[in-house]
């Protein structure tokens, strides 16, 4: 079993950009990191694996309404953060699935 990598930032560019706040990156952040806890397991199964990140997008577009609420949305500048973080996971733990896919659920 590989553990992830614990250098990376996840999520750098949203986090840095005041145009999101903070706790909400956070709630992004959780989801992103219940995926990477599972591929912890060493689960290797491409379909269980995509549905993990179509829970995990599936959760992230029910925040749209908060980011909106808190003047903020999910719009190319979070696609792109959340795009090469699932990449880098993508990567990391060598998963044959292409980001576009492994996000296909989303609304941003």
């Amino acid at each position: 079993m590989k553990t992830f990598d614990t250098e990376y930032k996840l999520l750098e560019e949203m986090y840095a950009d005041v145009f999101f706040p903070d706790f909400l990156v956070d709630k992004i952040k959780a989801l992103i990191q219940n995926v990477i806890l599972f591929l912890e397991t060493g689960e290797r199964g491409i379909e269980i694996i995509q549905e993990k990140f179509d829970e995990m997008t599936a959760k992230i577009n029910d925040l749209e309404e908060e980011f909106e609420e808190n003047d903020s949305e999910l719009e190319t500048g979070a696609r792109e953060s959340i795009g090469e973080t699932v990449a880098y996971i993508l990567q990391w733990f060598d998963l044959d699935i292409d980001v576009e896919q492994a996000i296909r659920e989303r609304d941003w």
